[in-house]
């Protein structure tokens, strides 16, 4: 992915992650599918799980965006196994917990890939300017615990400043709280809300977000 973002005339940066930074390893949601049929023992074809997995990582997702709220992982998996007619009050929060832990060890199995092109060259660049980057993401199925461990094995945590993920505040871009809590924890205490610039793939919660809050915004066009 080419960029054309301006280091030059911002002091902080803010990025997406999904289609931005990064995009799911192409086997991983067909793996990961497999693996959530047979550890709730689903009764139904693949392609019906895999359809309805996506219905409700997409609807939660949007839900999110919408309300500007965060709808639990957990959550998610329920009103998955409810649609697929799975009875849900034989579950309790240790076998969801167990799920998950299953499906991020599959997830660090099938690393997401980096699309934006030079990304370890661009993020040095900027910190070489002695300027200060955050990740900030919306999350659903995927938790901002196990994105850490994936920027960590990356090396590309040793350039992040700080990290917000919609799962540990508990609400989700274009919600101006989100970006406020971007504002709070530069350190820079008296950055011109001008010289911070989000850069994301999203209209609406990046851009828009970024731009109704008084940040500056970068729309990453995809090639």
């Amino acid at each position: 992915m080419k960029t054309d973002i301006d280091i030059h005339n911002h002091s902080h940066f803010s990025f997406d992650l999904w289609l931005t930074l990064i995009k799911s390893h192409p086997e991983f949601k067909a793996k990961r599918v497999e693996l959530f049929a047979s550890f709730f023992n689903i009764n139904k074809p693949v392609e019906e799980v895999a359809k309805t997995v996506k219905y409700y990582d997409d609807l939660c997702n949007t839900v999110n965006e919408v309300l500007g709220g965060n709808i639990d992982t957990f959550e998610i998996y329920l009103l998955i196994l409810g649609a697929l007619n799975v009875d849900v009050k034989q579950l309790d929060k240790g076998n969801l917990n167990e799920f998950y832990l299953q499906s991020e060890k599959l997830f660090l199995e099938y690393k997401p890939v980096i699309i934006f092109e030079n990304l370890h060259q661009f993020f040095d660049e900027i910190k070489n300017q002695g300027k200060t980057i955050n990740i900030l993401s919306n999350t659903g199925l995927i938790k901002g615990k196990t994105m850490r461990k994936f920027l960590i094995e990356e090396d590309l945590d040793q350039y992040i400043d700080f990290h917000i993920y919609s799962d540990e505040i508990n609400c989700s871009k274009p919600n101006p709280l989100v970006f406020q809590e971007v504002k709070n924890k530069i350190t820079k205490r008296d950055l011109p809300f001008d010289q911070i610039l989000h850069i994301g793939d999203n209209p609406v919660a990046d851009y828009k977000g970024a731009k109704d809050f008084g940040f500056s915004a970068h729309l990453l066009k995809h090639v």
